[in-house]
């Protein structure tokens, strides 16, 4: 399966991801250079916490990056629907093109998303079936960066020991403190926002019922169904293999044919 870019031409999603990106690199810069890589020199931290958090900071930004490029699930002009599905289409009454139920027609796009949860500016693309995964990926993987970031300014202050081969003439030795406490309350925010979205994500992966479902108050007997919450998951990251939802660089293909159009309807 192909990896196809989608970008959204939108100004004011440039600069929510501009905010984004600038976060994560705020804190991808400054706290390997103010805590771990000088207490790492020092003897004081293993290579291992230094070598998790970088990984952790990659794995955000390529989260970032693929849920914001992948292609949500657009529908094509001219959609191949087979006779005897044929009733579960419907036509948008915005595009006038036939799309599946459960799709919904962005305003942001201009056009229709199969199983659309929500158009999220941060990302600056609508969260579908086709990227849905994704999204999880970068939720979950900024929760862990954020946590990561917490932990080392409370340490700096509170456990490591004081560094001896500081220069006080550096820009960054002179403003630690105002530095650590922009990185502390960035890392607090993203952590509390990421969670709770996390958690609405999750709810609604298992009640089978999509954001915008919930926003016109439609309820799980519409659409829901009752399945385990490894099948749930497994849906959406397209694999049974647990250890695949946490890798963002690969493509979702669905699992079978059988359940492929559940997702679509």
């Amino acid at each position: 399966m192909k990896l196809r870019l989608h970008f959204v031409v939108d100004p004011m999603g440039w600069l929510c991801i501009s905010m984004v990106f600038g976060i994560w690199l705020y804190n991808t810069f400054f706290i390997p250079k103010l805590v771990l890589l000088p207490h790492y020199n020092e003897g004081h931290i293993p290579w291992a916490i230094v070598v998790c958090y970088y990984i952790a900071s990659a794995f955000c930004l390529v989260a970032l990056f693929r849920a914001s490029t992948a292609d949500p699930g657009r529908l094509p002009t001219d959609p191949d629907i087979p006779h005897s599905e044929r009733k579960h289409w419907e036509l948008c009454n915005k595009c006038n093109l036939m799309r599946p139920k459960r799709s919904h027609h962005c305003s942001r796009c201009g056009h229709c998303v199969r199983r659309m949860d929500h158009h999220c500016p941060w990302i600056n693309n609508c969260v579908g079936e086709d990227n849905h995964w994704l999204f999880l990926q970068l939720c979950f993987y900024t929760q862990v960066l954020s946590l990561f970031t917490l932990a080392m300014d409370f340490c700096q202050y509170y456990y490591l020991q004081p560094l001896t081969g500081l220069d006080q003439e550096k820009f960054t030795t002179r403003h630690e403190l105002a530095l650590l406490r922009v990185s502390a309350l960035m890392g607090m925010v993203m952590f509390c926002g990421m969670s709770s979205l996390f958690y609405t994500q999750m709810a609604g992966i298992l009640s089978d019922t999509t954001t915008i479902e919930k926003m016109a108050q439609f309820s799980n007997e519409t659409y829901g169904t009752k399945r385990s919450w490894q099948w749930a998951l497994a849906e959406v990251f397209g694999t049974r293999w647990k250890v695949l939802w946490f890798i963002p660089l690969r493509s979702r293909q669905p699992l079978q044919a059988s359940h492929y159009f559940r997702t679509h309807v």
